[in-house]
């Protein structure tokens, strides 16, 4: 079973030597907070709250949060999945060089469709079969990048920046912030080899949200907020300008709530909301798929989570009840808002409006909800009240934390 949050808090409080009282002056945070989630009397807190606690406690978020459900640690070495991935990603230092004479060279068609398939295989969270796949994807790009004429070489680079790209946020759903780094790294050098000049902000986006996992927030908002100033003054005219300034928009907005400045970021969430209305008056990017994720829906769900991360359940409802999802929006996007919605409603005492919108969630998107660290902390709220909703023992049994 995995580690509770609570437990975790205090082993690493105690690494740290301090007292119950000492990490909620340090990190100011409540010291009933701390004392309750020790105790187990509280099985979540708000993110703002988590990314202090670990500020406090000079760790990474991800060491307070823990493994992602799916995807537990043991203790043992990497599987060779992994071990496959690190490799692809970061090739060995003093190994001989791939010789092209004897390789199979997939045509740059071919190798777009691959990379498009292993995002899908993401975004239905499906990380063991893209875990398989991805190494030899990245190693296709990677061949693909240093072979045939220059302009030849230069697509090739583009294809190489969105599988690392993919290889980063695989890395960071798994834990490996640091693995994730690597990768995205060198996506963005490929990046700027390439003809695209929206993939290095693109990419930047994706480093600030693997800067927010690792608590550097100050970084992530710093980098975001550079990245879309530069595509704002050069492509703002374009929907792929658009898209790729919204996203990073957002992102920066999201670093700023979970630094306590809600009053910034909602108003940085008001203007991309703004602009994502002018979608509707340009021509569609010809390839959306391999964009940022961004549309007037989008911005709402990540509205809807703010609020309920900054404890404001009703407008967080009203906000969700605005939203009008496309078939466009991927289930990551669909399982954060009905997660969300399922907070909120637990946060007003509606316990039963959150199993029945958890439930809708398992129906949707059973593998994201096993995946969800959030889901697994709030059923076990839910099974933790004096009168237990129903329905909320099947959930914990669907998530595998059924006492």
């Amino acid at each position: 079973m995995a580690e509770h949050l609570g437990d975790r808090l205090a082993r690493l409080r105690r690494l740290a030597d301090l007292t119950q009282e000492g990490l909620a002056e340090r990190s100011g945070v409540c010291a009933d907070v701390v004392r309750k989630l020790e105790q187990k009397r509280k099985h979540s807190a708000r993110l703002p709250t988590l990314h202090a606690l670990a500020r406090g406690l000079g760790v990474e978020l991800t060491a307070l949060l823990g493994d992602p459900p799916a995807v537990p640690s043991t203790g043992a070495a990497d599987p060779p999945q992994l071990v496959a991935l690190r490799r692809a990603v970061m090739p060995p230092l003093f190994g001989p060089p791939p010789d092209p004479a004897g390789a199979e060279r997939l045509s740059l068609p071919l190798l777009r469709q691959e990379i498009s398939d292993g995002w899908t295989l993401y975004h239905d969270a499906a990380f063991g079969r893209l875990m398989d796949v991805l190494p030899g994807i990245v190693t296709d790009a990677r061949f693909a990048a240093s072979v045939g004429r220059a302009d030849e070489r230069a697509a090739g680079q583009a294809a190489l920046a969105k599988a690392l790209q993919l290889a980063g946020h695989l890395a960071i759903r798994l834990g490996k912030t640091d693995l994730a780094l690597s990768a995205l790294e060198r996506a963005m050098h490929a990046a700027a080899d390439s003809p695209d000049p929206l993939l290095v902000p693109m990419i930047s986006n994706s480093v600030a949200w693997n800067y927010q996992r690792q608590n550097r927030l100050a970084d992530a908002e710093h980098l975001a907020v550079h990245a879309a100033d530069g595509v704002e003054q050069r492509y703002g005219h374009t929907a792929e300008g658009v898209r790729v300034w919204g996203g990073l928009l957002m992102s920066a907005a999201t670093s700023a709530a979970r630094s306590g400045d809600y009053g910034t970021a909602n108003a940085m969430m008001t203007t991309a909301e703004k602009a994502a209305q002018r979608l509707r008056t340009l021509p569609p990017p010809a390839d959306g798929k391999m964009l940022s994720v961004f549309s007037r829906s989008s911005v709402r769900i990540e509205r809807v989570r703010l609020a309920v991360q900054h404890a404001r359940p009703q407008e967080a409802l009203a906000l969700a009840r605005g939203i009008r999802l496309g078939a466009d929006t991927p289930p990551s996007w669909r399982t954060w808002l009905l997660l969300d919605v399922a907070q909120a409603h637990a946060d007003l005492g509606n316990a039963e409006g959150a199993v029945k919108t958890l439930e809708r969630l398992r129906r949707t998107a059973p593998a994201w909800m096993r995946h969800h660290t959030q889901a697994v902390s709030l059923v076990r709220d839910l099974a933790a009240r004096p009168s237990r909703p129903p329905g909320v023992r099947k959930l914990a049994e669907f998530l595998g934390i059924a006492d």
